[in-house]
């Protein structure tokens, strides 16, 4: 049991305490109580997350948002205070806590079992994104500085090459060709929200299927969660890291990589759904969808490589190589959407009709 949880208020005393393995950041614990109610726990990584004022304030503001413009229409995550009126409790170890309480009938599917699955995910946050069409982005603070910055990726990248502080730079001589070599087209969408090209949207920044809620009987989606990541960004950031983690032939860490590739199937079921719920999205928004596909994967690749040539600081690993064939199939499921541009292109131009 978690010390954590004595310092909420909750509905029965806690009696049990089970960690929920979904994430590469966060941790995350179902906590049941002796009558039955259950919240779940989050422990905040620091690491990742160094201003968590910032974080909870961000959410707030945006949960208040929601709750104004929706009115009971959209379901959302209340974080419940501590006992001494705090929106998260810090235990003096380095470590932030947070709580809320379980969405019963819910259910969080890790990858999308169906196209309608997959259509729901996408209307909820193409839902998400459109109620926050009118938010002012600029009031949010960056949770994570420079997080879709794609050129500052790539400097990142450089560094931790420069360095090689554990030695692995001799092993990754492939994947850093392929990505130097589509540095131009990665860093894109960053150069045109610059010169204002594209519009800057509060963004979710965390668009895999399991940060959907379904309910568990209809399979419709209930909300959206986790939202530490909501900061100013562009709509195709959020379409396209949704596709990356949703529309691939295979689980995002597949060593196998003959079984990676692009679902067109899947791809459209995604983007007539973000579509329909997200209709304020600009012409240009919509015609770099795939490109935003593109960009997500392969920025998540380098991220992954980045972070195995620094030594597994930032992801959590289940083994030494686990970034490494992370990386590798990010970098497979990128070349494979360069090869299905013109159909990717063609599926978002009919969506759209």
């Amino acid at each position: 049991m978690k010390e954590a949880i004595f310092h909420f208020p909750t509905d029965g005393a806690p009696v049990s305490c089970e960690q929920i393995k979904s994430g590469h950041i966060n941790e995350t614990y179902l906590i049941t109580t002796d009558n039955g109610t259950r919240y779940i726990l989050q422990w905040i990584n620091r690491y990742v997350f160094p201003n968590v004022n910032a974080l909870m304030n961000n959410m707030a503001a945006i949960s208040a948002y929601l709750a104004k413009r929706e009115k009971g229409k959209m379901a959302m995550i209340r974080y419940i205070d501590t006992l001494d009126g705090h929106s998260y409790y810090d235990d003096g170890h380095g470590g932030c806590w947070r709580i809320y309480r379980f969405v019963d009938h819910s259910i969080c599917v890790q990858r999308p079992e169906s196209l309608e699955d997959f259509y729901e995910c996408a209307r909820a946050f193409g839902h998400f994104q459109y109620v926050l069409n009118e938010f002012p982005a600029e009031q949010l603070e960056e949770t994570i500085v420079n997080f879709h910055n794609t050129v500052d990726r790539y400097r990142q990248l450089r560094e931790a090459l420069r360095e090689d502080s554990e030695g692995r730079a001799a092993e990754v001589q492939p994947e850093l060709e392929y990505l130097f070599s589509r540095e131009d087209k990665a860093c894109r969408l960053h150069k045109m929200r610059l010169s204002g090209d594209l519009p800057v949207r509060a963004t979710h920044n965390d668009t895999k299927i399991n940060n959907v809620l379904l309910d568990e009987h209809t399979r419709k989606a209930i909300c959206v969660i986790d939202l530490d990541t909501v900061m100013p960004g562009l709509s195709a950031f959020d379409f396209g890291d949704a596709i990356r983690f949703g529309a691939s032939t295979a689980a995002e860490d597949e060593t196998d990589l003959r079984k990676v590739s692009l679902d067109l199937a899947l791809f459209r079921a995604f983007t007539r759904g973000f579509l329909k719920a997200c209709p304020s999205l600009t012409e240009k928004e919509r015609e770099v969808l795939p490109l935003g596909s593109f960009t997500m994967t392969l920025e998540c690749g380098m991220r992954f490589l980045t972070d195995y040539l620094k030594g597994d600081k930032y992801f959590s690993i289940d083994y030494p190589q686990h970034n490494l064939d992370r990386a590798r199939a990010q970098l497979k499921l990128a070349q494979d959407m360069e090869s299905k541009e013109e159909a990717m292109s063609l599926i978002v131009w009919e969506e759209s009709r």
